[in-house]
C-alpha cells in the first residue's frame, strides 16, 4: 500500500509506458533511479525528497507491476527512456537526478546527454575494476550481505520475482560492463557520491577514484552497506 502522500503515475513516452511514483511539489525536481528495478526498498527516500521538493521515482526498466516493462532490463535501455521521460514529464525543469547501485550508472549516462540535470547524486555506484568477473561480484556479495537487514529480502524480492531471473541477470551483467572512471569526467553539474561504509560493491577506493575524476566531485560515507538508503 502506498503512503498516503504518494501518487503512481503512468505516462506515455516514446511509444511506451513508463510509471513511476511522485510524491511532493516545488522545485527543483528530484528523480531517483532504483537499483536493478526494485521500488520497495526506497519508498521511505521518496518520501524524505518529497518532504522538501516534487519527487519521482521510476519504475524502469519495469519490474514494479507484471505486463510490458518501459524498456530492455540494461543500462543503456535504462539510461534512454530517462532521457525521454525527463523530456515529457518535467521538461524545462531543473533536475537533481539520483541514482542507486545500477541507478546510478543509468543516471550518469543521463547526466552527460541532459542539460536538465543541475546536480547528480551516486549512492553506492558499483563495480571497481577489480569485481568485473564472476569471482570478483561473488566475493563482493559475500562481504556485503554480511552487513545487509534481513528486511531487505521482503523490500527487493516482489520486484525480482515480477522482473524474473533472465532480466535481472541481463540488468547485472550489464552493469558489470559499465566504465564509470571514463566518462564521469565530462559530466558538467557537480557529482555527489555517496556509499555505506561496509559497502562491498563501492568501496571506499573506488568512490573516492570517481569523485577526483570527476570535474567537480565530492565523496561522502554514510554508516551501513550498499543498501544503506533502505534504512535511512
Amino acid at each position: 500500500m502506498l503512503d498516503s502522500d504518494v501518487r503512481a503515475r503512468a505516462d506515455r513516452v516514446a511509444g511506451r509506458t513508463v510509471r513511476s511514483l511522485e510524491c511532493g511539489t516545488g522545485a527543483p525536481v528530484v528523480v531517483l533511479l532504483p537499483g536493478l528495478g526494485a521500488l520497495g526498498y526506497l519508498m521511505d527516500a521518496l518520501t524524505e525528497y518529497g518532504a522538501r521538493s516534487r519527487s519521482f521515482l521510476l519504475d524502469v526498466p519495469g519490474f514494479g507491476v507484471r505486463g510490458r516493462p518501459a524498456c530492455r532490463p540494461d543500462v543503456k535501455a535504462v539510461a534512454d527512456t530517462v532521457l525521454d521521460w525527463l523530456e515529457a514529464v518535467v521538461a524545462g525543469e531543473p533536475v537533481v537526478l539520483i541514482g542507486h547501485s545500477s541507478g546510478a550508472h543509468a543516471a550518469l549516462r543521463v547526466a552527460l546527454r541532459s542539460a536538465a540535470v543541475r546536480s547528480l547524486v551516486l549512492i553506492g555506484p558499483p563495480f571497481p575494476p577489480e569485481q568485473r568477473t564472476v569471482s570478483g561480484l561473488l566475493r563482493a556479495a559475500l562481504r556485503d550481505v554480511v552487513h545487509e537487514p534481513l528486511s531487505l529480502v521482503r523490500a527487493l524480492a516482489p520486484y525480482y520475482i515480477r522482473g524474473g531471473p533472465i532480466a535481472v541477470a541481463r540488468y547485472l551483467i550489464s552493469t558489470a560492463r559499465e566504465t564509470p572512471e571514463r566518462s564521469i569526467a565530462d559530466v558538467a553539474c557537480p557529482v555527489l557520491l555517496v556509499r555505506g561504509e561496509h559497502d562491498a560493491f563501492a568501496p571506499r577506493h573506488w568512490v573516492d577514484r570517481l569523485a577526483s575524476t570527476a570535474r567537480c566531485g565530492q565523496s561522502v560515507t554514510f554508516s551501513g552497506a550498499h543498501s544503506f538508503p533502505f534504512q535511512h
